[in-house]
């Protein structure tokens, strides 16, 4: 048995598989522990869940500026339909509903390629012209027609607005990129030149510069559009303010009563010097057990990586599970004094590194239906840096995903043998936790910028380069002897079924994700490959790892564990050089040699292996439904947790109940 094992309660019986379409399939999560929390804490928990469905809208603007209304249309015509539900364009026409649900808009989740309708222009425009005009979602002065003229090409034309974000670097990746974070006619020469006139390199403590604002053209000059109560999205942003505020009135404490009156604040105002307050304090309270992410957060979305997209999560911690996590936060210098990287790089001083185990309760906005499995913020270095990051293990949604995966014939498929099989077995679950806490709690968390170096320096590349920062320094602290000494693991071979895992991952299994013919684009994706693909070709003349055949079948073979953790240390240091020296023409150069390119070869054969496993690529989940209970007297006496609605039925819940931005 393995210190600091799983201590989630799983229900044997509970189901989690809800649908499955296209490549995607959705599960459901349990909420272990939520009937020990007081009252209160449930109240919270509703109210915060109230203020995370209300910005739906937001997300679903952000990633199109037609998504609203397309969604509106969709859905309209599917609750209203009156002819063969056999038919094939009826039955394509349902499943490209639910990928629009899936994708918060018309663009694929992970790999921000639009969605290809298999149902026929015909069927769609009779769907539409079968509709009252009372039911079209028109804008003012719009007619039907006009409205077919504008949304036929953006639903069926694969030329227009053919990807949300483009991170091709040799092109312009604003006026390339379909998302509506940017205005008409936009340039990314013009958004960057119009950021460095404001930036100060020698400010201590920058903003985030663009995190809550639209860049526009407005009479030949660009502008920023900000995100506030009485700005974009403000009809939104009213009903999360009013949801916070309930929720205020019954925090845990007075710290965290005072980051939700920051965090007001600054929803009223868009000034972000108060979302750096907000984050301040936030990251500084480790006591409240009920938390929560509401706000503009990663920038993913954005080409540039500032814009950060709308999401919200709402949890309570994992008290059992925490103790592993708050090991490993408390030894936050150690880690940062022994990092295989130049002493200049890394801090001097860790501070306010908290983590913890948390279980989900409501995921919404850009972490729903496909969510991550750890988080680390703030994001701004300079806070990191003088006031800490707090990190989370989402220990609920890695159970849901692990139980839905058993028996899937995944292991015996790729897996080279039946030894590295039981590894995988008795190891990957732990080690898989282990890794998120590291990348969430001390990867994000470590390291420094050089003075002076600008924070969006990397470009395109930033989000993937931090992603793999984050990555190997959590592979290289894996296989490292103080997890042992801490008591964490009791093997000291236990991180090599995450090592394998990961190679598994990185060279081979992960391109199921990736079309024919196309490139790694997403950045998560990126980081994996680079780190992979490096190892490779790094250690190939000692044959550290291989890529080998077994009856006409490519596998991952790894011959010297130790030698590829001494090569993981090699690749952190550089791109902890990068990092912190903003070094673009590096971090570009290692993007492009390493994470970009697909063997066409081994892609095939990936893909056609597991067409014969059924395995869904991409999985995300529905949420549960929180229930006030009444007495007599209208008191609020209990908060009851539903797990019963379906996927359509809860996207068409969503949309009747919070829509807030026009449609």
């Amino acid at each position: 048995m393995l210190a600091f094992q799983a201590n989630a309660v799983v229900d044997k019986n509970f189901d989690y598989h809800v649908d499955r379409f296209a490549d995607i399939e959705v599960l459901r999560y349990e909420v272990p522990e939520f009937d020990r929390l007081t009252l209160n804490q449930k109240k919270m928990i509703y109210y915060l869940s109230q203020a995370a469905q209300a910005g739906r809208d937001i997300i679903w603007d952000q990633n199109g500026k037609y998504n609203l209304q397309i969604r509106k249309l969709l859905e309209n015509i599917y609750k209203n339909y009156k002819g063969d539900k056999n038919s094939p364009d009826y039955k394509a026409f349902e499943t490209y509903l639910k990928q629009v649900w899936f994708g918060n808009g018309i663009h694929h989740h992970y790999s921000t390629d639009k969605f290809t309708p298999a149902f026929s222009e015909t069927f769609f425009t009779e769907q539409v012209n079968a509709l009252p005009d009372s039911m079209l979602p028109l804008l003012p002065g719009q007619s039907k027609a006009e409205m077919l003229t504008v949304l036929t090409p953006v639903i069926f034309d694969p030329t227009v607005m053919p990807k949300r974000v483009n991170q091709d670097g040799t092109i312009d990746v604003v006026a390339n990129s379909a998302s509506n974070l940017y205005g008409e006619g936009v340039t990314q020469t013009e958004v960057e030149e119009y950021y460095a006139k404001l930036k100060d390199p020698n400010d201590p403590e920058p903003i985030s510069y663009g995190l809550n604002a639209k860049v526009v053209k407005e009479n030949g000059k660009i502008k920023e559009e900000h995100y506030h109560l009485n700005g974009l999205y403000g009809p939104a942003i009213a009903k999360i303010i009013y949801w916070l505020d309930m929720a205020k009135s019954v925090a845990e404490n007075d710290a965290q009563k005072a980051y939700i009156t920051k965090l007001i604040d600054y929803y009223i105002t868009g000034d972000l010097r108060l979302f750096d307050e907000y984050s301040i304090l936030w990251a500084e309270d480790t006591a409240s057990d009920v938390d929560f992410v509401n706000g503009f957060i990663e920038s993913y979305g954005d080409p540039l990586g500032m814009t950060g997209s709308w999401e919200s999560y709402v949890n309570f911690k994992n008290k059992e599970a925490s103790s592993r996590t708050e090991t490993i936060s408390n030894n936050a210098q150690w880690f940062e004094d022994h990092s295989p990287i130049n002493p200049k790089f890394r801090k001097p001083n860790v501070k306010g590194v908290s983590a913890k185990v948390i279980n989900a309760a409501m995921l919404a906005g850009d972490a729903f239906p496909s969510t991550a499995i750890g988080i680390n913020l703030p994001n701004a270095n300079w806070i990191r840096a003088a006031h800490g990051s707090k990190s989370v293990t989402i220990e609920n949604i890695t159970e849901a995903y692990d139980m839905a995966s058993h028996g899937n014939g995944f292991n015996e498929e790729f897996v080279i043998d039946a030894p590295t099989r039981k590894m995988l077995e008795d190891y990957l679950y732990i080690t898989d936790m282990l890794h998120t806490d590291l990348h969430e709690c001390l990867g994000h968390a470590s390291g420094q910028l050089m003075p002076g170096v600008d924070p969006d320096a990397l470009k395109e590349n930033g989000s993937a380069l931090e992603e793999a920062r984050a990555d190997l320094f959590a592979l290289y602290y894996l296989a490292d002897p103080k997890l042992l000494e801490l008591g964490i693991l009791d093997n000291p071979d236990a991180y090599q079924a995450e090592y394998y895992k990961y190679m598994l991952n990185g060279l081979m299994t992960q391109l199921n994700r990736i079309e024919p013919g196309k490139d790694v684009e997403e950045a998560h994706m990126r980081n994996r490959q680079l780190i992979a693909a490096w190892i490779l070709e790094k250690g190939k003349k000692d044959k550290v790892v291989e890529l080998v055949k077994k009856n006409n079948k490519t596998y991952v073979k790894i011959n010297d564990y130790r030698k590829m953790r001494d090569l993981i240390g090699q690749l952190l240091s550089e791109v902890q050089r990068i990092k912190s020296e903003g070094d673009y023409k590096a971090g570009n150069e290692l993007i492009q040699k390493y994470a970009v390119k697909v063997d066409p070869k081994l892609h095939k054969e990936v893909l056609d292996r597991y067409s014969k496993l059924d395995i869904p690529p991409y999985r995300g989940f529905i949420n549960p439904q929180y229930e006030l209970i009444y007495d007599n007297d209208g008191n609020i006496t209990d908060v009851k947790l539903k797990y019963g609605e379906n996927y359509v039925d809860q996207m068409l819940r969503l949309s009747q109940d919070y829509t807030t931005l026009g449609f």
